[in-house]
């Protein structure tokens, strides 16, 4: 799994990167640093009532993402950073001193947007998700992760967001009895 994972990055080195992408994806991956993006537009979230629900889901979904990934997951792998490792492989923004697996930037935006989906008008959720997946591919753009950090990212972020729209959701029902 370490050849394909390399080979994919030096792939899109190769053949995807270009000085335009590489500002955009620059840009992007920058959002999702320390959660920033999201922790702001939570914050707007909780600013509103119609939009209150949505906040609250989203700053536990932030809150279970970090534990997960940050403190529990990286810490447990310890997976050492491709940059580090895949010969030739050029990482084109400041190297990250954590453990790469799983990719906390995908795990906080997939947490977060997944959270929102269910809560507010899909036309809004959508361009969430959209963001979400544009941070993950940044994260294998700019070579500061593994494909398959940013897969366990997904899959891990999506089921936070999940598990917290189900939760919260059923603590909402019996609130209202």
């Amino acid at each position: 799994m370490f050849y394909m994972d390399g080979q994919i990055l030096l792939f899109i080195q190769e053949h995807v990167r270009n000085p335009l992408c590489d500002v955009f994806f620059k840009t992007i991956t920058h959002l999702g640093d320390a959660g920033i993006f999201w922790i702001l537009l939570t914050v707007v979230l909780l600013c509103f009532q119609q939009t209150r629900r949505a906040g609250i889901y989203s700053a536990c979904a932030l809150t279970a993402s970090l534990i997960v990934n940050n403190l529990i997951l990286k810490n447990l792998f310890g997976r050492i950073r491709p940059y580090e490792l895949v010969e030739g492989l050029q990482c084109i923004v400041a190297p990250a001193y954590d453990a790469s697996f799983p990719s906390g930037h995908t795990g906080a935006s997939f947490a977060s947007a997944v959270a929102i989906y269910q809560q507010i008008p899909r036309k809004f959720a959508i361009s969430f998700l959209v963001l979400a997946f544009l941070i993950a591919f940044s994260r294998l753009y700019v070579g500061i992760h593994y494909p398959t950090d940013v897969l366990a990212g997904i899959v891990t972020g999506s089921s936070i967001g999940v598990l917290v729209n189900v939760v919260g959701n059923r603590v909402n029902s019996f609130r209202k009895v």
